[in-house]
Formats: C-alpha cells, sequence, structure tokens
C-alpha cells in the first residue's frame, strides 16, 4: 500500500492522495475479512446470509425469535429476499416459524437447537479467526482502531438506519 500512495504521489502531485493511505487499507483488510469469514461460515456448512440470519436471532435472546418483519429491519433485506431465506432455513431445520400469538396475521421466526448449536459453533469459530487477523495489534490498539473506526461509520450507518 506505501508503494501504491507513493506511485500516485510521483504521478499525480496536484492531488491529496492521503485517504488512500486509510481508506485502501481498509479495502484490503475488508478483503482479508470477507475470506476469513467465508472459510468459517463453510467450516460449519453456512453461507454468509444464513450465519446473518441466525446471528440476528441469536443474539435477540431467549426464546431466540423475531417477527420476519424485525428481521428484514436488522439484515436490510427485502421482505421477499426475506421470504426466501427463512424458507431456506426452516427446510435446513435451522429455524422454525409459528403463528404470533399476539398477531393472528403475523407469524415468530424462531431458532431451532440445531440452528442454535450451528451459529454458536460458526461464531465461536469466527472470533477465533477474527482474533488472529488482530493479533500484531496491542488492545489499546485495537481500541482505538475501533473508536477510529466507529467515527467514520456513524453517519453512514445513521444515514441507512431503517426507521
Amino acid at each position: 500500500m506505501d508503494q501504491l500512495v507513493l506511485s500516485w504521489r510521483q504521478e499525480r502531485p496536484d492531488l491529496d492522495v492521503s485517504p488512500l493511505e486509510v481508506l485502501s487499507r481498509v479495502s484490503r483488510l475488508a478483503r482479508h475479512l470477507d475470506r476469513a469469514r467465508r472459510a468459517s461460515f463453510a467450516e460449519h456448512g453456512l453461507e454468509p446470509w444464513e450465519f446473518d440470519v441466525l446471528t440476528t436471532l441469536r443474539r435477540s435472546g431467549p426464546p431466540y425469535e423475531l417477527s420476519p418483519g424485525a428481521l428484514l429491519r436488522a439484515t436490510l433485506v427485502t421482505s421477499g429476499t426475506m421470504t426466501n431465506r427463512i424458507d431456506r432455513l426452516a427446510a435446513a431445520r435451522l429455524v422454525r416459524r409459528r403463528p404470533d400469538p399476539e398477531d393472528r396475521r403475523g407469524v415468530l421466526v424462531s431458532l431451532t437447537d440445531q440452528g442454535r448449536a450451528r451459529v454458536d459453533e460458526a461464531f465461536a469459530d469466527l472470533l477465533r479467526r477474527e482474533r488472529e487477523l488482530l493479533a500484531g495489534l496491542a488492545p489499546t490498539d485495537r481500541a482505538t482502531l475501533a473508536a477510529l473506526l466507529r467515527t467514520i461509520l456513524v453517519p453512514f450507518d445513521t444515514a441507512h438506519t431503517p426507521t
């Protein structure tokens, strides 16, 4: 990355290429993180989208169930996409649907015991892999980096928060 920035500075001295020093590194790290995540999920027989839905249910706390609407808001997908995902996860016996006792027309989606075990194992493995990616940073440096990235991401996250 240092060479890339240096090359651009030589070729385009009229431009401030300093954003590349940060964002190109973030982009490159994102590719490494994506590979590590996909490998972790694959070892547990999960696709990234499956992990996303299952972890959303898992972190909701007992009884680990949400409405399809709550799931789509948390995962930022369309209702048609969420319906398809729930269908596929139900066919794999990782989630189940049940009527919502508070809304006759509604349903609730809950983790099965198999779904909970699978997502718990995959999540533990993912955290191990992510710790390896961060192994070169001291805990205080990790905290500083997290705070700086939070500062950059807040405007994006706020702009894309569903209402």
